[in-house]
């Protein structure tokens, strides 16, 4: 009878939730959401349990920079939006437990981002329950969605203090050559740490002999945060580097506090076994689907040449053979070799592809040539199993951190109509989802949010807005501002959104598909790409006019590829106009994509 049962549960059970395990990353189309911002379904958790004013909870809803009420219950409930959207995962920024409130006199936001962890074993009170992301990730399954975590194992909150430094805004990075392990406040201090041989010989017998944390500054925990950090052993202060501020170059890039925050050594075997066992509990309990780690790149190499056989073990053990993993490697060049490097030294994977963010932005949203994309493509191959990891790498056109494409489109041109921005923006969308990679969209920009600038701007609510420095933003495609909720489906950058989100899950080529470069310009114009079905060989051309003006160019094929039907955009021919040469006529800032209907 159970067995019937089951057979039965199965039947009603659409084809997409019985086999999103075995979907591959580069099958997803993620869509990236911070939970205090998108949805409050529980009005109760406001305030994450605590009573008192802001400084106290957190919970302001009318301040950009505090808690404003969205939960996971929230998140659940409009998983049918998602779904519509055509989002196949969900990377849900962190939702662990964070300090409420930090920062110096005049300075202080609250911990509403989820990057400010306390208690790395329990959801933040404020996002709700253990219960209610349970909830979340089994109706996101049920639906045949994924669900990744944002994962920090960089940093934790600001809890550690230096006596140095106290009732100062920065405190400057000191130097392991100025301040050596073995030494009390610099090279000429009193000995300490006896046989300790340096972090590079990274054995607990080591690290064992590392019992003076003073080398550069004093460190301190206020009695009132002595025990706040969960597991207890992150309140041991040894256990991070402690030699002030973070400038992201050189030495400090990996031991510096980043904005403050408190830089555990990860170069010690008892940070590596913790955060080892921290996360892969999470993978234990909840059968989740990746990892996005933050500030990947401000840890040393070795960490994830550890953690990440350990993360994809776990997962296997839980029967989730393609558990992503991707780390944030912020960048703002065109340079592949950077994000790559992260690939093969750090073993990471995949990486969050901003060079493919930068030529967007500098080609769209911006009057550089097309030709910025043969650079960026051309990089593929340097990626640690070449192109095979660059068709994993999450690619995005904005963020939470460094605003919304819609944003950069406006500060670049500051006369261009609505309509050209939205076309732009359009345009945009139209690379994200077809060209190599794991499409990714930030939370509001299928409702055309518009940012006023990064960061705190960049993290506007879906739900109802008390905040007027979002409130007086002009939106693209609707006459409707962040003041109410955003959750329709009519925005024309949502109904584009979801129509090349689902040709892009049924299209194998747009998914796995080898691509081969067609055309570039030096200018603004024509962007030309092919991909091809792994199986079938089928081409699918791509054609991007990145220009304010039409154009007609013979676009080079497979000499095979003899009709084309129109998949999205417009501009295909439906014959090519000699063997290998089809004709393609685009709109200003148009595109197409033309699926080959013969192959000979």
């Amino acid at each position: 009878m159970r067995f019937l049962a089951l057979i039965a549960a199965l039947a009603a059970t659409p084809a997409a939730a019985q086999d999103y395990r075995a979907r591959l990353p580069q099958d997803e189309v993620i869509y990236f959401v911070l939970p205090d911002r998108f949805e409050n379904a529980d009005p109760a958790n406001d305030r994450g349990g605590m009573s008192g004013d802001r400084m106290r909870t957190g919970f302001d809803p009318a301040h950009k920079g505090f808690y404003h009420g969205g939960d996971l219950k929230g998140l659940t409930k409009r998983l049918p939006y998602l779904q519509a959207l055509g989002a196949t995962a969900i990377w849900v920024g962190p939702i662990f437990k964070n300090k409420p409130v930090q920062g110096g006199p005049g300075q202080e936001s609250a911990g509403y981002h989820g990057y400010w962890i306390t208690d790395f074993t329990a959801v933040d009170p404020h996002f709700g329950t253990e219960a209610d992301f349970r909830a979340l990730v089994d109706a996101a399954h049920a639906r045949g969605m994924k669900v990744y975590m944002d994962i920090i194992a960089n940093h934790t909150a600001d809890v550690i203090q230096y006596r140095e430094c106290v009732g100062q805004r920065d405190c400057v990075y000191r130097s392991i050559a100025d301040y050596p392990y073995q030494r009390r406040g610099g090279v000429s201090g009193k000995a300490i740490n006896p046989g300790f041989a340096g972090d590079q010989v990274r054995t607990a017998e080591n690290f064992a002999k590392l019992t003076d944390p003073a080398y550069a500054y004093t460190p301190f925990v206020p009695p009132a945060e002595a025990n706040v950090k969960v597991p207890a052993w992150l309140n041991d202060v040894t256990l991070y580097h402690n030699r002030g501020d973070t400038t992201y170059r050189n030495e400090n890039s990996t031991m510096g506090d980043f904005v403050g925050l408190d830089d555990l050594m990860t170069e010690n075997p008892r940070v590596v076994s913790g955060m080892i066992d921290i996360f892969g509990g999470w993978i234990d309990r909840y059968g989740i689907d990746g990892f996005r780690i933050d500030t990947a790149r401000h840890v040393n190499p070795e960490f994830w040449a550890s953690f990440v056989p350990a993360m994809q073990a776990r997962a296997a053990a839980k029967g989730i053979p393609h558990f992503h993993i991707f780390g944030e490697v912020s960048d703002h060049e065109i340079r592949p070799a950077k994000l790559a490097q992260h690939t093969i030294v750090d073993k990471l994977p995949a990486v969050l592809d901003f060079s493919f963010r930068q030529a967007v932005v500098e080609t769209v949203a911006g009057t550089k040539g097309t030709d910025a994309f043969e650079a960026l493509f051309d990089g593929d191959a340097i990626y640690a199993k070449g192109y095979d990891t660059a068709l994993i790498l999450p690619t995005f056109t904005g963020n939470h951190d460094d605003g919304r494409f819609s944003t950069f489109v406006r500060r670049a041109f500051p006369q261009a109509s609505d309509a050209e921005v939205l076309d732009r923006v359009l345009l945009s969308n139209a690379m994200l989802l077809t060209l190599r990679g794991v499409p990714t969209i930030y939370s509001g920009d299928e409702q055309g949010f518009v940012s006023d600038g990064n960061d705190q701007d960049a993290r506007e609510d879906m739900f109802a807005s008390q905040v007027a420095t979002y409130n007086d933003n002009r939106l693209l495609g609707t006459s409707a501002t962040t003041a109410t909720a955003n959750f329709g489906q009519k925005n024309p950058l949502f109904r584009q959104i979801a129509e090349l989100s689902r040709l892009r899950v049924k299209t194998p080529a747009l998914t796995r598909g080898r691509q081969l470069l067609r055309a570039r310009e030096e200018t603004p114009g024509l962007l030309a790409i092919s991909r091809f079905d792994p199986t079938t060989g089928g081409e699918v051309l791509l054609a991007f006019n990145t220009s304010t003006a039409p154009l007609k160019r013979q676009v080079q094929v497979e000499v095979g590829s003899q009709r084309f039907t129109t998949l999205a955009g417009k501009g295909c021919a439906t014959r090519a106009a000699a063997p290998g040469s089809v004709t393609i006529t685009l709109p200003p800032l148009g595109y197409a994509v033309c699926a080959a209907k013969d192959v000979q």
